[in-house]
């Protein structure tokens, strides 16, 4: 399964692509570009395996992307980290699925964990970059039932974030699509 989703990125590639050039912000020319207020989710579904991967800047979820030295910012990023690590209080999975969460590996500089592919990469403005990634996988019971995803948590719980890229693999095929406060609910 890991197999799939590692792939995901180059199956989907000419629809990011797309994408990349329609949301072309302060972006730096290049594919998948750090974007504040943006985020990317790709979404596995595979037998009763589904596997979501969230990378977005670590903007969207602390406010800011600096090493946490103040107490308020390392109180923002163990809130964050902790609101990260119950990905069923993020993304809105029909009970009926019957999904569990089996892993939620997590990795940004501020958690202290190896540095992220943005790490060091520096904008216009001299900034770095630092990037939240979490990788979940679920186990469920009847993934026949599992037709969306609602990512309403998932804004509530990270206001900054305004835009998710979705990229889907599951029964009914690939597709790409940005989902929204206003329009939360991807589906399958």
């Amino acid at each position: 399964m890991r197999r799939s989703l590692l792939a995901l990125p180059f199956a989907l590639l000419p629809l990011v692509a797309a994408q990349a050039h329609d949301d072309h912000d302060h972006a730096h020319g290049s594919l998948g570009a750090h974007e504040h207020g943006v985020a990317t989710l790709n979404a596995v579904l595979e037998g009763n395996t589904l596997e979501l991967e969230l990378d977005s800047p670590a903007m969207n979820l602390v406010g800011f992307e600096h090493a946490a030295t103040s107490d308020a910012d390392k109180a923002k990023v163990a809130a964050a980290r902790q609101q990260l690590e119950q990905p069923l209080k993020l993304f809105g999975l029909t009970q009926a699925a019957g999904c569990t969460d089996d892993a939620q590996p997590l990795d940004s500089p501020l958690f202290g964990d190896a540095p992220h592919a943005h790490d060091g990469d520096d904008d216009e403005h001299g900034h770095d970059h630092a990037d939240v990634n979490a990788h979940y996988q679920f186990n469920c019971a009847a993934p026949g039932k599992l037709a969306e995803i609602d990512l309403a948590p998932l804004f509530k719980a990270f206001p900054a974030t305004q835009k998710i890229n979705v990229q889907l693999i599951g029964p009914n095929g690939q597709k790409g699509v940005s989902a929204s406060p206003a329009n939360s609910r991807v589906a399958f």
